[in-house]
């Protein structure tokens, strides 16, 4: 396993030949609070990593044992002017959006407290695995704010308008069983098997196709909201760049041969 760090609060393992990175949150603190370096470092990972064409899973992780992250760091907030606060919100948005856009599966791995920015940060994952310690929600409108890091636009997406509405306007934090439940998080396992459960499922997805992948990835996306027929369209977008790649090939070569494919990537 190797480690790469971006700036002060990230750090990068590399699991399975290099196929699986685990993106962990590492400001312990301040309970992985986000200030404006830790999101410029978030970012710059998450940029690389999106380049990186080894990288076939990414699962994000929290050094911290109480906490995955509880949002925005208030107190640089609080010392900021108005013209400051504008300028820093660049910085802040590029940290999810760095994570919403990477090309690859990202897997949450949530324990303790993921609130706020924290919580919006799972969001912005494809699967989020937590175990019983974990407490989420969108506090942002109880200190005079809303949710600015995707919350209002995935919650819904997750949980539909009405029980997102009701979980944004009320701020309250949501343990684990409910979690579950409502659909806040994927998968629940035991307090302390966060990280282990979400790498596993990282390796399972890493030996699929990789072109497959990113290519299912893009079509879950991109077909999120749309009509049936138009989603249909951007699925069959998503098949022809994957029908005449070498991946597709050697997929039906090795079922054929019944062995294990040796995925080109390309």
């Amino acid at each position: 396993m190797s480690e790469e760090r971006f700036g002060e609060f990230v750090l990068v393992r590399r699991h399975e030949d290099g196929h699986v990175a685990e993106l962990a949150l590492d400001r312990p603190k301040a309970m992985n609070a986000v200030s404006s370096g830790m999101a410029r470092a978030i970012a710059g990972a998450c940029a690389a990593l999106g380049e990186d064409r080894d990288v076939r899973v990414v699962v994000l992780t929290s050094t911290h044992e109480r906490a995955f992250c509880v949002g925005a760091d208030l107190k640089e907030r609080n010392s900021l002017s108005d013209a400051e606060l504008l300028r820093q919100r660049p910085v802040s948005r590029a940290a999810y959006t760095g994570v919403l856009e990477l090309p690859v599966p990202v897997i949450a791995a949530v324990h303790g407290y993921a609130l706020g920015g924290g919580f919006e940060l799972a969001l912005s994952c494809d699967v989020i695995v937590a175990d019983r310690t974990a407490v989420v929600g969108l506090p942002e409108v109880s200190v005079g704010v809303l949710p600015g890091g995707g919350g209002t636009q995935l919650l819904p997406r997750r949980v539909g308008a009405a029980r997102a509405a009701e979980l944004v306007f009320t701020a309250r934090r949501v343990e684990a069983a409910e979690a579950r439940e409502l659909g806040l998080v994927d998968v629940l396992v035991d307090e302390g098997r966060d990280r282990e459960e979400a790498l596993a499922m990282a390796a399972r997805i890493a030996g699929n196709s990789p072109v497959g992948v990113r290519a299912a990835k893009r079509a879950l996306r991109l077909g999120q909201g749309l009509d049936l027929r138009a989603g249909l369209e951007v699925e069959d977008a998503a098949w022809r760049t994957v029908a005449f790649s070498g991946d597709r090939a050697e997929g039906v070569a090795a079922f054929n041969e019944k062995r294990k494919p040796q995925w080109p990537g390309e």
